[in-house]
């Protein structure tokens, strides 16, 4: 297991701060394995349909795209009680390929207080080894409050 660092709470984010992650390679065998399970369809299944495609190539699922984003989230942004999505907004500006090696810059665009919890907007773009942007979300995030623990 990876050291998250401090678990962060509403009250130690502020708007502008920024998270960034390591770097996941996206295998070709798990493109392969994801699509054949969750989104089949021959872009992402068969190299020479691809080809064919709006792709013009083997490209990933974006929810495998947006599969391997969370995990660089999870592993870079340290949310005490996880990172709790309430919503999202999402979009995949170009194709994630297999060999593409991925890595996450997210930002806090916005806090919203509550009394035991609060929400936390955040950006975050997955980006390529040329630095494309693959996917970019953006994300309602359920934040604990530090004195809801002590209770």
């Amino acid at each position: 297991m990876t050291d998250r660092g401090t678990p962060l709470y509403l009250e130690d984010l502020e708007v502008g701060r920024r998270f960034s992650s390591g770097a996941a390679e996206v295998d070709r065998d798990a493109v392969l394995d994801f699509a054949g399970q969750f989104d089949p369809q021959p872009f992402h299944l068969d190299e020479k349909l691809a080809k064919a495609s709006v792709f013009r190539g083997l490209a990933a699922s974006g929810w495998h795209t947006a599969s391997l984003t969370m995990g660089l989230i999870v592993g870079s942004v340290p949310l005490a009680g996880g990172v709790v999505g309430l919503s999202v907004d999402v979009t995949w500006p170009a194709a994630t390929r297999p060999g593409d090696v991925l890595r996450i810059d997210s930002e806090v665009l916005k806090i919203e207080p509550g009394k035991r919890t609060g929400v936390a907007v955040l950006r975050s773009l997955t980006r390529n080894q040329r630095d494309e942007i693959v996917q970019e979300m953006t994300a309602r995030l359920l934040v604990r409050r530090r004195d809801e623990t002590m209770r």
